[in-house]
């Protein structure tokens, strides 16, 4: 049993007029280092709650980029199809495209080509989120694929934290959509907690300078879950990921190891965190991420150090990775496929950001056959 004092610390957002506040959830493997065991622990603590589905067949849909790692779990642990939604440019794919309105990026989308193989065959699509606060987003995307498909669907929400307000709940319920959550949170006191934080943490900019990871793998097999997927295949593919990462490095002993993830990229080294974790190391997990936060120098608040990054993904965006701290060694686990080109400026300026507490840098790209 979780409480709000688990799963919960409040920060501010960095110029959003929306919403100035953003819940932060130390066991989600996102902004905050965590045991990659414990955040598998927590979500599939989640997971279990939807088995009162087992008899259906079930789709999940996990929300860039904060629960993709979340519903690629749920996904796993129900036996589900699952997809993902994204805000990277898949070549050649058709989009269903909705909006996320408190959001720094708006436009959210999933590829409407994989809907259309598998939606005839599916009873309920479960939505997975860290966080539901109005449940006006996953109403957005229900009103999309009612619109597109034109048929009756089941549905229902499983988020680790569920702060929707009496009149949302109950809007949900009257509609027939399940809510499935850890912790029930009220949000009145946030804005108030987010306004008091002083922004006086450190920050680092950018620094795209170029240099030499202590080594780089590209390992084959990649399976995109920004696109329809089997999770058994994908779980056997997190397996050889993991197995052959671990081959690869130079370990010694019970080291202690940072795996980070790469924006949307959660899970896979979330998978080779757990492992390394299993096999007897000190490990923590986070990822880099779009959100800019404000960060503090008050160890009451959640996040303190913040360094400014290239995406490996897209040249000119901007994004952030928090409170890096000091290892024996740290593997970064990525699916960015344009690394070796224009990517390159992503893959510099992380090295930078971790060089300045770090020297045994590796870099994992998870690649196509």
């Amino acid at each position: 049993m979780y409480t709000e004092k688990d799963l919960v610390r409040i920060a501010k957002r960095d110029n959003n007029r929306k919403r100035n506040y953003l819940v932060v959830n130390p066991f989600q493997g996102k902004h905050i280092p965590v045991s990659p065991g414990k955040a598998m622990e927590v979500f599939t603590e989640l997971a279990r709650q939807l088995l009162i589905y087992r008899e259906e067949r079930i789709l999940v849909i996990g929300f860039a980029e904060t629960a993709t790692a979340i519903g690629a779990r749920i996904a796993m642990e129900a036996g589900a199809c699952y997809i993902q939604t994204t805000r990277e440019n898949i070549p050649g794919a058709a989009y269903l495209v909705f909006s996320e309105q408190h959001s720094h990026a708006v436009e959210q989308r999933l590829v409407k080509d994989d809907l259309d193989s598998v939606m005839g065959g599916i009873d309920r699509i479960v939505f997975a989120e860290d966080e539901v606060t109005t449940g006006n987003t996953i109403l957005n995307l229900i009103t999309v694929l009612e619109q597109y498909y034109k048929r009756e669907m089941k549905f229902a929400v499983a988020s680790l934290l569920n702060g929707m307000p009496e009149e949302a709940v109950e809007e949900f319920t009257g509609r027939g959509i399940g809510l499935h959550y850890l912790v029930k949170t009220r949000h009145d006191r946030y804005p108030e907690i987010a306004d008091r934080a002083a922004e006086d943490g450190i920050y680092h900019q950018e620094d795209v300078s170029e240099g030499e990871y202590t080594a780089c793998f590209d390992i084959q097999g990649w399976m995109d879950t920004r696109r329809l997927t089997d999770m058994t295949r994908y779980g056997n593919a997190c397996q050889r990921l993991s197995e052959e990462t671990i081959k690869l490095l130079s370990l010694k002993g019970k080291e202690k190891i940072l795996v980070l993830g790469t924006e949307e990229c959660m899970f896979p080294g979330l998978y080779v965190g757990t492992r390394l974790e299993e096999m007897g190391h000190f490990v923590m997990f986070h990822a880099t991420t779009r959100s800019p936060i404000s960060v503090s120098g008050s160890p009451a608040y959640p996040l303190h150090e913040r360094y400014a990054l290239s995406s490996m993904y897209e040249k000119d965006r901007k994004i952030f990775v928090y409170d890096i701290g000091s290892y024996d060694a740290v593997v970064v686990v990525t699916d960015a496929q344009n690394s070796k080109q224009e990517g390159k400026r992503g893959e510099w300026s992380l090295l930078n950001a971790l060089r300045k507490k770090n020297e045994k840098i590796y870099l994992v790209r998870w690649c196509k056959q």
